[in-house]
């Protein structure tokens, strides 16, 4: 039987779920967004003898970015192709938005070591616009934040894209208002961060990035981990900052890599 790629529907969500809890070792988000991304649209499976063994999302987010997340394969039908012909069908489908003028480019962040995934895009004509380091460090004494909003882009410590976990926004206006209704906005001591609403991936972005807003922010950020289920401030520091990094150890965090290089990267290619 061939494989068929379509829309997912409520009933994929048990087969999903399966899938979530093996990759990342079952820390894979999917499972907690699958509800949310079925209403969102542009959430697709393909299928196999009845069954979901694989999964690709194209968000619409601010600029006219058609983003791509969510691409999953079970692992008991890895390496039969079935992840390049979810990515080609993504590709198909952001030409169509592209046509439509929903969109005019399509972006995605991975981590470094994700050979084949990145070559396969170097392939289709993504390049690499942008890197981050991916940081955590364990929780300390918490201290609850005020809710706020985001005022304005010069608030916002960021060249080109924000974080908002693994997805990277665009520095524009229409970001700002895409931020402030669906990203938790807190302030503490005269500094701001903000999370995805969506419990998806808990990456924290700092509105102004330096050690000063990181060292005061540590207690109110852990009140959102904790509260969010997690035992760890994870943060997206941009490329340019690395002279932080020493600093960053000297507070307690980590990177998978241990700073060697940036490990989260942005691609991009224009329709």
């Amino acid at each position: 039987m061939e494989p068929i790629i379509r829309p997912a529907k409520s009933e994929d969500k048990p087969f999903i779920e399966e899938i979530a809890k093996l990759t990342w070792e079952g820390e894979d988000y999917l499972a907690r967004v699958f509800d949310n991304w079925v209403k969102d649209g542009n959430f697709y499976v393909i299928e196999l003898e009845g069954k979901a063994i694989g999964t690709a999302k194209l968000t619409i987010l601010p600029d006219k970015v058609g983003w791509l997340e969510g691409l999953r394969v079970h692992p008991n039908y890895q390496k039969h192709g079935f992840g390049r012909l979810l990515h080609n069908f993504m590709l198909k489908k952001g030409k169509e938005l592209a046509e439509e003028g929903i969109i005019n480019a399509l972006e995605f962040s991975t981590y470094f070591l994700n050979k084949e995934s990145i070559a396969m895009a170097k392939r289709d004509g993504f390049k690499i616009v942008e890197r981050f380091y991916y940081v955590q460090r364990a929780l300390e004494e918490e201290k609850e934040p005020n809710v706020s909003k985001i005022s304005s882009l010069d608030e916002l410590g960021y060249e080109g894209h924000i974080p908002y976990g693994w997805k990277f926004l665009h520095k524009c206006k229409e970001s700002i208002e895409w931020l402030n209704q669906k990203a938790k906005v807190r302030e503490f001591k005269g500094f701001k961060f903000l999370y995805p609403e969506v419990n998806t991936e808990p990456a924290f972005t700092i509105f102004k990035v330096s050690m000063e807003s990181i060292k005061t922010l540590l207690p109110a950020m852990s009140f959102e981990a904790k509260k969010l289920g997690y035992d760890s401030i994870d943060i997206m520091l941009p490329e340019d900052k690395q002279d932080l990094i020493e600093p960053l150890k000297e507070l307690g965090f980590k990177n998978w890599t241990d700073f060697k290089e940036p490990d989260v990267l942005v691609l991009r290619k224009v329709l």
